[in-house]
């Protein structure tokens, strides 16, 4: 017997996540969700869209599952539908697009590595470094995501309050920075800036929601 049909409608399926995925705002929103959850007007300011715009990307990302949602009051609050499988999902279409898109290449090289050729630092160094003390973790996120959740022991500086909070950074340490994600501008804003000044500084190598999707420790609300 043929397994065609069990197959096409797998991938039938699989093409809706796909067409889900296909579109920039639609990115962009699953990477402020992958802070925590929103809701529809906060996300909507966050990505510079109207509400109706946004509520629209927001429906067909839950046709797929790739969002929830739940009701508190008068606010309809989203959250990743699974943020490990959703923040694999999104760091792997990263990859295949590096890879294959020439486009891609060129904004990688003429912006993000104009301001930060040095290799990032990866996840399991950074936990041995948090173990022995050795670094400072700065998080350039706005306080509100960080609030949410953040990587232990991290000193949160938005990029915006960067240069005049300069004096909370310690001059003789290492400093580690991150954001929200591998191609979040903040941290490679950030590292330029500090290295401008003379700090030794470097980024982690994706951010805060690859690092609470790998299972490593981070410090939340009670």
């Amino acid at each position: 017997m043929s397994s065609t049909g069990p197959k096409q409608a797998i991938y039938t399926s699989l093409a809706e996540v796909a067409q889900a995925l296909g579109h920039p705002h639609r990115l962009e929103l699953l990477e402020h969700l992958a802070q925590g959850v929103r809701s529809v007007e906060d996300l909507s300011a966050r990505a510079h869209l109207s509400f109706a715009n946004t509520s629209r990307h927001l429906q067909i990302l839950r046709r797929t599952r790739l969002v929830e949602t739940e009701r508190r009051g008068k606010h309809v609050l989203y959250s990743l539908a699974g943020d490990v499988e959703v923040v694999a999902l999104i760091k792997a279409l990263g990859r295949v697009g590096e890879r294959n898109m020439a486009e891609i290449g060129r904004v990688m090289a003429d912006y993000f590595r104009a301001r930060d050729a040095m290799e990032p630092v990866s996840r399991d160094d950074l936990v041995s470094r948090l173990h022995d003390g050795m670094v400072t973790v700065l998080d350039v996120r706005p306080e509100d995501e960080f609030a949410v959740g953040h990587l232990p022991g991290a000193l949160n500086i938005p990029l915006a309050e960067l240069e005049r909070r300069l004096g909370e950074l310690p001059a003789d340490r290492e400093v580690i920075a991150y954001c929200r994600g591998p191609y979040c501008v903040l941290s490679f804003e950030a590292v330029a800036a500090l290295r401008g000044r003379g700090y030794l500084v470097r980024r982690l190598e994706d951010g805060y929601p690859e690092w609470k999707a790998a299972g490593l420790p981070v410090e939340t609300p009670a």
